[in-house]
């Protein structure tokens, strides 16, 4: 992989730490096409979390020698403690292999001099699409009949009379959080018919005007008009457990929420009490707070799991995989690597978090 055949250049090592890939064909023309400059890459991939499991193994499982020479670190599913942090003396960058970075101690790699980055453009198309597709087999009841198709006895071959089905043309379809998912799931919203209203205090005036949509100042009102309610929002100090009983009780009766977000804005004990009292007739929830699941589970995933009767047709869980396909897999590669190139190779500022942003 080396650029040049002077000994003198800097060789920059770069761990991806996960093991989600069989080989580095993509890393390897990310770092070592058009060089701005003479240097080598030295990338190793490691399997601290490989495709197929949701237990992650511990940084000390990497041999020291090779955490001793790491620069850059790019990680997905992976946590980074302040006590990691402290095993790789010679970082200089971490990718989070993704958008949220809320698994990494932004603190202590602040003090370490670390430079933090993100992902943000990766994977739009799918969680958008994920999310409508949530929102409609809940919205036209394709799980309540799946349900009933498969019960002992199967119910009738006929229509239900269920408040999950409802028209989709002239209802509103609320969004929390208008980025660049948000805004993906917005317009595709609009073609289905919807009347789209959004709630995002971050965003400048006219927004609503440059995608045709509703914008609200007061997320009381985006709760109490949305007949779907779409979560979008990163997971921050702000909207950590945000999205409570107070807020989900003011939804139209019979509404559907789904969250494509991350699982810490939303509390699973009023979504529960929301979808016991009727007030809420479905749940798309790709999310969860605590990921992968503990045992003993949650009581809402726990009646989930039994298949109580209650919950027929009206609650779906997809596991955090609303991002997921080969193609946003393949992007997830190389905009990771390009990430890390331009900013521990080339000295570039691309997809930076300071350590105040949230």
């Amino acid at each position: 992989m080396a650029l040049s055949n002077d000994d003198d250049v800097p060789t920059y090592t770069i761990l991806e730490a996960d093991g989600q890939h069989p080989d580095s064909t993509v890393e390897d023309v990310v770092f070592n096409e058009s060089p701005t400059h003479s240097y080598k890459v030295r990338f190793i991939r490691t399997a601290l979390a490989p495709v197929g499991t949701a237990y992650l193994k511990p940084w000390t499982d990497i041999p020291k020698e090779i955490r001793d020479e790491v620069q850059g670190l790019m990680i997905l599913k992976l946590y980074l403690t302040a006590e990691d942090v402290e095993l790789f003396p010679n970082l200089k960058v971490v990718v989070r292999m993704g958008v949220g970075y809320d698994r990494l101690d932004r603190e202590a790699l602040g003090k370490k001099g670390v430079t933090v980055c993100n992902v943000p453009d990766y994977g739009t198309e799918e969680i958008a699409d994920h999310a409508l597709a949530l929102a409609l087999s809940l919205r036209r009841g394709l799980l309540l009949h799946h349900d009933l198709q498969r019960a002992s006895p199967p119910a009738p071959y006929c229509p239900i009379d269920h408040p999950l089905i409802a028209r989709s043309r002239g209802a509103t379809f609320g969004i929390l959080g208008l980025g660049r998912i948000g805004t993906a799931t917005a317009l595709r919203a609009k073609a289905f018919g919807f009347n789209v209203l959004f709630y995002d205090p971050y965003l400048p005036n006219g927004v609503d005007k440059s995608i045709g949509c509703e914008r609200t100042k007061d997320i009381k009102e985006l709760f109490r008009r949305s007949s779907i309610l779409s979560v979008h929002t990163p997971a921050t100090r702000e909207t950590r457990g945000f999205v409570d009983y107070s807020l989900l009780s003011l939804l139209p009766k019979a509404a559907v929420f789904v969250n494509t977000a991350r699982g810490e804005i939303v509390d699973l004990d009023g979504v529960e009490r929301v979808l016991r009292e009727g007030i809420v007739s479905g749940a798309g929830l790709d999310v969860l707070p605590v990921e992968p699941i503990q045992e003993p589970a949650h009581p809402l995933i726990q009646a989930f799991r039994r298949k109580e009767e209650w919950l027929t047709g009206r609650m779906i869980l997809t596991c955090h995989t609303a991002f997921f396909s080969p193609s946003s897999v393949e992007e997830i590669r190389s905009k990771s690597a390009q990430t890390m190139r331009e900013v521990l190779i080339d000295k570039l500022q691309s997809n930076v978090i300071a350590p105040e942003m949230e």
